[in-house]
C-alpha cells in the first residue's frame, strides 16, 4: 500500500468523540447512510464536500468516548486519506490500523494548518508538507504490527499473508 497522501486538509478541534464522528443514531443505518453525516455536527460542509485523499487534522484526544471501530470505517468510507491528530485516544489508534485506515500522530499540527491548506503525509516516515505554506512538521511514525496492518490495508488483508499467519503461530 501507498502510504504517502496529498490532498486538502479538514481541520477539527479537539476531544472529538466516536457519537460526533459518527451520530448514534445513524449507526444502524448502514455505511451508506452513515458517510452522508460523517462529522457533520462538526462541520457541516464536511459530509458533502470532503474529496477522495482529503486529509482529517485534529486536536487532543481524536476518536475518544466509545470505542466503536465504525467511527474509523466511516471516516475510511468517505475517502479520506488519512487522518492526523496530535494524539488520538488509544481505542481510536487502534481501530484505525486494523481497518486500514492510515492515522499519524504529530505534535503541533493542530497549530500547523488550517482547512483548506494542501498536505503531503508520508505515514511510513511520519512527515507532514504543509504545500500551502511550504512548512514542514515532523510526526510519530507507526512501526511494527501497526504498519503491517496499514501496508496490508488492515488487520484481516495482513492475516491472509505468510507474515499475518506466522503472527497467529507465535
Amino acid at each position: 500500500m501507498n502510504l504517502i497522501f496529498e490532498g486538502n486538509c479538514w481541520k477539527f478541534g479537539h476531544n472529538i468523540p466516536t457519537d460526533m464522528i459518527t451520530p448514534t443514531h445513524l449507526v444502524m443505518r448502514g455505511m451508506d447512510e452513515m458517510v452522508k453525516h460523517v462529522l457533520e455536527n462538526a462541520n457541516p460542509d464536511f459530509p458533502s464536500k470532503v474529496q477522495k485523499g482529503d486529509i482529517i487534522v485534529a486536536g487532543r484526544n481524536f476518536g475518544c468516548s466509545s470505542g466503536r471501530a465504525i467511527a474509523p470505517k466511516a471516516i475510511k468510507a468517505t475517502g479520506v486519506g488519512a487522518v492526523l491528530a496530535e494524539f488520538f485516544s488509544r481505542t481510536f489508534y487502534r481501530n484505525g490500523p486494523e481497518i486500514g485506515l492510515p492515522i499519524l500522530e504529530v505534535r503541533g499540527i493542530h497549530d500547523f494548518v488550517e482547512t483548506g491548506h494542501r498536505l503531503r503525509v508520508n505515514i511510513e516516515s511520519g512527515l507532514v508538507q504543509n504545500l500551502t505554506t511550504g512548512a514542514s512538521i515532523q510526526g510519530e511514525p507507526l512501526s511494527g504490527i501497526l504498519l503491517d496492518m496499514l501496508n496490508a490495508g488492515g488487520l484481516i488483508p495482513l492475516l491472509k499473508t505468510e507474515a499475518g499467519q506466522q503472527l497467529l503461530q507465535q
